[in-house]
C-alpha cells in the first residue's frame, strides 16, 4: 500500500494555493484543520465538513478529507453533542482535514471557477471578479456566441441539477463570467467587469429585479454543485503526484 507524508502533502497544497495571497472570511481557517497520524494512504475529497462526510470519508477508508468549506465558520461552539461525536470520529478514524475556501474559488487552473469554465467547453478565460486583493473567479469571450437557452442547457448537463436562470441581459450571450458560490447579490460588480452573463451558485430573491436593473444574466446553478470542482480537481492532482488513490464523497445540500 502506497503511503505519503501528510505534511509534504499539505506543504504542496500551500505551495499550490498559496492562501497567504487571499485575505478571506473571518474564521475560514485555511489550511491544515485537523492532524492524523502523520501518514496519508486514501484522500477524499467534499464541498463541506460535517459529521456526515467525516463518516463518509472514514467508511471510504480515507484518511485525509479535502474540503472547500472547512470545521470553523461561525463562533466556535462547545465541544458538546455532535461536535463532540465529530472530534471523537476525527480521531478514532485517524483522519486528518485540509480545507481551502477562497484560494480554491480563483486558482487559475485547480479552482472551481476555473474547472467549470473547462467543464463548460471554454478555452480561453482570464481572472474575473476582484474581491479581498484577489481574483474569485474567470470569464471568457466566446467566439462563437451562445443562445441564452442553450448555455442554461449545457450548465445544467455539466451541474447535474437544475439551473435558475435571470434573464436581465441579452438573448445571445457573448461574455461569460464565472464566480462559484453565494455570489448572486454582486451582479453590479459582474456587470462593471464586463460581462452579460454571471454564472454562479445562488443569490436572494430580490436580484431577480436587480439583474434586469444592471441589464445581466445569471445563472444560479446551486451553491454545493458549482463547488465540487476545486477539491476534485486538487485531490486528483495530489493523487498522482504522491500516487494515492481518491474518491469524491458526494452530500449535497440541494442549495
Amino acid at each position: 500500500m502506497a503511503t505519503a507524508s501528510l505534511s509534504q502533502i499539505v506543504a504542496h497544497c500551500e505551495h499550490r494555493l498559496a492562501p497567504s495571497t487571499f485575505t478571506d472570511y473571518d474564521r475560514a481557517w485555511n489550511g491544515l484543520q485537523a492532524e492524523n497520524s502523520g501518514q496519508v494512504t486514501r484522500i477524499a475529497a467534499a464541498v463541506d465538513a460535517s459529521l456526515a462526510t467525516v463518516e463518509l470519508a472514514i467508511a471510504a477508508k480515507a484518511d485525509l478529507l479535502l474540503v472547500h468549506h472547512g470545521l470553523f465558520w461561525s463562533q466556535t461552539l462547545p465541544w458538546t453533542g455532535r461536535r463532540h461525536a465529530l472530534m471523537r470520529r476525527l480521531f478514532q478514524g485517524d483522519l486528518a482535514v485540509y480545507s481551502q475556501h477562497l484560494p480554491l474559488d480563483g486558482h487559475p487552473e485547480i479552482g472551481n471557477a476555473a474547472q467549470l469554465a473547462t467543464a463548460l467547453g471554454f478555452k480561453r478565460f482570464k481572472p474575473f471578479f476582484a474581491s479581498k486583493g484577489a481574483f474569485l473567479g474567470v470569464q471568457t469571450a466566446l467566439a462563437r456566441p451562445l443562445a441564452r437557452e442553450a448555455l442554461a442547457a449545457r450548465l445544467t448537463e455539466v451541474l447535474g441539477a437544475p439551473v435558475k436562470v435571470l434573464p436581465g441581459g441579452p438573448a445571445v450571450c457573448r461574455r461569460i463570467g464565472i464566480c462559484t458560490g453565494g455570489a448572486g447579490s454582486e451582479l453590479p460588480q459582474a456587470a462593471r467587469e464586463g460581462v452579460d452573463t454571471f454564472i454562479t451558485g445562488e443569490g436572494p430573491h430580490w436580484t431577480f429585479a436587480l439583474a434586469e436593473d444592471v441589464g445581466i444574466n445569471a445563472f444560479y446553478g446551486g451553491h454545493y454543485a458549482t463547488e465540487t470542482f476545486g477539491v476534485k480537481a486538487l485531490a486528483a492532482e495530489l493523487a498522482k503526484k504522491f500516487k494515492l488513490p481518491w474518491v469524491f464523497i458526494d452530500h449535497p445540500s440541494g442549495l
